[in-house]
């Protein structure tokens, strides 16, 4: 029982950090991975690095970024940040 009494701390400590700190953390690479997925030519988006554009052409793991001045730049996929609203 003492040695119950003793670990009891370490285990809530282990249940408050994957509460606050892991579970949240998995849902919102979940959530990212989602978008990336669900990327479709003509998305506006941005790159990881910042980078602004429309995506022109996709295929599996990659895709053409279309820039501001006609620039043509292909990205990994899961270098996409996020995508913005088509308003």
């Amino acid at each position: 029982m003492d040695t119950l009494v003793g670990l009891l701390p370490i285990i809530l400590m282990f249940v408050i950090f994957y509460f606050l700190l892991i579970r949240p953390q998995q849902k919102k690479q979940k959530k990212v991975q989602q978008m990336q997925t669900e990327l479709q030519k003509g998305d506006r988006i941005i790159t990881i690095g910042g980078l602004h554009g429309t995506i022109h052409a996709i295929d599996e793991g990659t895709l053409v970024i279309s820039v501001q001045d006609g620039s043509q730049l292909k990205f990994d996929r899961s270098s996409i940040r996020e995508k913005l609203n088509q308003d």
